[in-house]
């Protein structure tokens, strides 16, 4: 009977082995989509601040105020 339990550790750990990577190689689509997008809104908004340095002085839009 001591030799059943002793070879039943490495049965459990073949099977813990075999879930983990099963986890590891699942289909993770959606989250680097998402990512993705994340990435690209990013680089949309740098190009506009970059943009926005590169216009003349007198083509910036002028900030309103109320104290004049």
């Amino acid at each position: 009977m001591g030799a059943l339990l002793w070879l039943l550790i490495p049965l459990l750990a073949a099977l813990a082995a075999t879930v983990w990577s099963s986890w590891t190689t699942r289909n993770r689509k959606i989250g680097d989509v998402a990512e993705l997008a994340g990435y690209a809104r990013f680089r949309e908004a740098m190009e506009r601040s970059e943009d926005a340095r590169d216009r003349p002085e007198d083509a910036r839009p002028k900030a309103h105020s109320d104290a004049a």
